[in-house]
């Protein structure tokens, strides 16, 4: 349990939550702190599976009265598994999942360990929607505080721009309330900060008609890709906000729609997901379409199938990063292409460039996310499960970033990437808005005790 829990204090939490409580031992402990990165095998002292508001600041009061450092883990997607530390109490939210959908005010209020998946099939029956992650398995909270990127974001802004009003529970375990009026300095730090700042148990989004969705995803051999890449970025290039996409080089999947004879072979695809009919974007699409796809899928499908087409199942091993471009010149696409073509197999990885603008760059500037003004998203996402992998896996996602450098700007989307030390951190939101994000922290969480995170240090 660690040197810092005595009996006592360890019976008095477990008195005081209405959720549960799981120490090193426990039959539950090894589920109850499995990450979805399999890389990481983190040992805490105590779980705390809250189920409310008050569970939360009871828990964060233990851990602090304990001298526990407090990870807060809500889908627990974090590539570098902050949200599960060795020696630490989890403040665990997946037993705070509600979803409630209010289709008069077109908002929704979301419980914070609630997944895009639970988010996604609550609007479904309603018709509407907004913009949530590309994998549903991922945790909403941690997802919308760090800006929230997603299929939607050119027709309905970044995840963040929905952000209505938020809930936490502070370091001193209080609840605070805040939106655009209440609290403003805080709502404006939540717009990309993460989780700096408190435990968020709730948030309201903002929500949008969607009565259709529909992809274009083709699939080329990769002698083809350059050609293909520049055409797909002609098309995005021009393409109306519905349209939203990316190229991808990956590993052809075990489906009905691919060949025996193409699966597991790298091949490189591209996805143009659109907020309407498919008739209307296999019409956008036919330049790519006239080079001769090997594998050619188009479909009407409901939002949340789209949501869950990349799932990849936990356990994996997973490295990812990115690089943010001011452009996409025709030499940036044959760097991609060879940095695509020579992806370590076997493995699950994808190498994707995506296309942003739209409501992502011309939403509030104000916000601390100079990324979003950048027009494509370098992404490369290791996933293999050999151990033997490790090295040439995460040398080769360097080797991307290294690639892009030439056309990449300082900030980035950091629920894109792990661990890179603080000056990725500073640059990824400017020093100007660091400063005043810093600011911020200092008077939510002056003592740091929301440090497991792409952390900002409290000013002062």
């Amino acid at each position: 349990m660690g040197p810092h829990i005595s009996e006592s204090a360890l019976a008095g939490l477990v008195e005081d939550l209405a959720g549960e409580v799981i120490v090193p031992g426990d039959p539950r402990y090894t589920e109850a702190r499995a990450l979805h990165n399999g890389m990481i095998d983190h040992r805490p002292s105590v779980i705390a599976q809250c189920e409310s508001q008050a569970d939360v600041s009871n828990a964060v009061l233990f851990g602090r009265s304990c001298d526990l450092p407090i990870a807060v883990r809500g889908g627990g997607h974090s590539v570098a598994g902050t949200s599960v530390i060795d020696g630490s109490l989890v403040v665990d939210l997946r037993r705070m999942h509600p979803v409630v959908v209010d289709p008069e005010d077109m908002t929704v209020r979301v419980g914070g360990g609630a997944t895009i998946g639970q988010l996604d099939h609550a609007c479904e029956p309603f018709h509407l929607a907004t913009t949530g992650g590309r994998v549903s398995t991922t945790g909403i909270g941690g997802f919308t505080l760090g800006g929230g990127s997603g299929w939607l974001e050119r027709k309905f802004g970044l995840a963040s721009d929905n952000l209505l009003a938020a809930d936490l529970i502070t370091a001193e375990g209080k609840h605070v309330h805040t939106d655009a009026e209440e609290h403003p300095d805080l709502f404006w730090a939540l717009h990309g900060g993460g989780g700096n700042f408190g435990v968020v148990t709730s948030l309201t989004l903002r929500l949008h008609e969607l009565p259709r969705m529909s992809i274009v995803m083709l699939f080329f051999l990769p002698d083809d890709a350059p050609e293909v890449v520049r055409t797909f970025r002609d098309i995005a290039e021009s393409a109306p906000d519905e349209v939203g996409g990316g190229a991808i080089y990956l590993p052809a999947p075990p489906e009905p729609f691919v060949p025996p004879e193409l699966v597991g072979r790298l091949l490189c695809a591209t996805l143009l997901t659109y907020a309407g009919p498919a008739e209307e974007v296999r019409d956008l699409a036919s330049p790519l379409f006239a080079l001769g796809p090997a594998i050619e899928v188009v479909a009407d499908l409901p939002y949340t199938q789209l949501q869950s087409m990349l799932d990849d199942p936990p356990g994996l091993r997973n490295y990812w990063s990115a690089e943010y471009l001011t452009s996409l010149p025709d030499e940036a696409v044959d760097v991609f292409c060879e940095r695509g073509a020579a992806i370590p197999l076997p493995a699950a990885t994808q190498h994707v460039v995506f296309m942003q603008g739209g409501a992502v760059a011309a939403g509030a500037d104000s916000y601390p996310q100079p990324w979003r003004t950048a027009p494509w998203a370098v992404h490369p996402f290791a996933i293999w499960e050999d151990p033997a992998m490790d090295e040439a896996e995460i040398r080769w996602v360097r080797d991307v970033r290294a690639d892009a450098r030439p056309w990449a700007i300082d900030s980035v989307y950091l629920n894109f990437v792990g661990s890179e030390g603080e000056q990725r951190v500073v640059s990824s939101f400017g020093e100007e808005n660091y400063r005043r994000l810093a600011a911020v922290k200092a008077v939510y969480d002056p003592d740091n005790v929301f440090r497991f995170n792409h952390n900002i240090v409290p000013a002062g």
